[in-house]
């Protein structure tokens, strides 16, 4: 099995929802735990290292425990095998905001879970005439992305982390290829295809395997055939662009 910590918000849940069913799907297993505060970003998750509150909804295979956890606790609570770090999105493009947080929060992780391989989880941009970006000091879906996928870049290195998940590049061809639907407010994730992309991609990422075959369908809404299909081909393209090697 393999296990996952996200110290994530909404954004891992996202990711996280269809991910056990699509691996058990591909004859693996991956447990995946989303550490959630709404909209948390790299800075809160330091300050919540620091004061070991217990404030983090503990979230299982995309279905809410209604447990609360703190920082400290979740990493001690199992193995892990991938610590994953995101930041939040209205920061996700401006590298002032993930320093000197992302390094000791990486550093405090390395130090209690010292087998765990690092991952930084590049999250995504919004439709455009979404209400968030007021949030961010852009204004244009192109513009955000090209920003954080150049930041997280650069923070994957600077903590030389061992995985840099793409979602954010899959989540921007996604969006090219059907609008709108790629969301269901305009920056979440909408809760089929673009769910079950985002688990291809971790699924795949993760374990190497491709996706090719996997018929993994019970999608809180319906995806058709064609969806679900477009949904592996981006997530499965993203990742042989970005240089990794998946086995049949």
């Amino acid at each position: 099995m393999i296990k996952v910590l996200i110290i994530g918000n909404s954004f891992g849940a996202d990711v996280s929802r269809y991910l056990n069913g699509i691996s058990r799907a591909g004859r693996s297993e991956i447990r995946v735990v989303n550490l959630n505060i709404g909209g948390c970003s790299l800075y809160r998750h330091y300050r919540n290292m620091l004061s070991e509150e217990t404030v983090y909804r503990y979230e299982i295979n995309g279905i809410d425990t209604g447990l609360e956890v703190s920082l400290k606790k979740a990493l001690l609570m199992d193995e892990w095998n991938y610590v994953v770090f995101q930041q939040c999105s209205p920061q996700s493009g401006s590298p002032e905001k993930y320093q000197p947080y992302l390094s000791a929060l990486n550093e405090y992780v390395r130090r209690l879970c010292p087998p765990a391989e690092i991952v930084m989880h590049m999250t995504w941009s919004f439709a455009e005439g979404c209400g968030r970006f007021r949030l961010t000091p852009f204004e244009t879906h192109d513009q955000l992305y090209e920003a954080l996928v150049k930041t997280y870049r650069e923070a994957a290195k600077e903590i030389k982390a061992d995985l840099l998940l793409p979602s954010g590049i899959a989540m921007h061809k996604l969006y090219l290829a059907i609008g709108d639907e790629t969301y269901r407010d305009g920056f979440h994730c909408g809760l089929g295809v673009t769910r079950y992309m985002l688990g291809c991609l971790f699924f795949m990422a993760l374990t190497g395997k491709t996706i090719d075959g996997n018929r993994f369908d019970d999608f809180d809404v319906e995806v058709s055939e064609e969806r679900r299909l477009l949904a592996q081909q981006i997530a499965k393209e993203t990742l042989l662009e970005e240089g990794w090697t998946l086995k049949e």
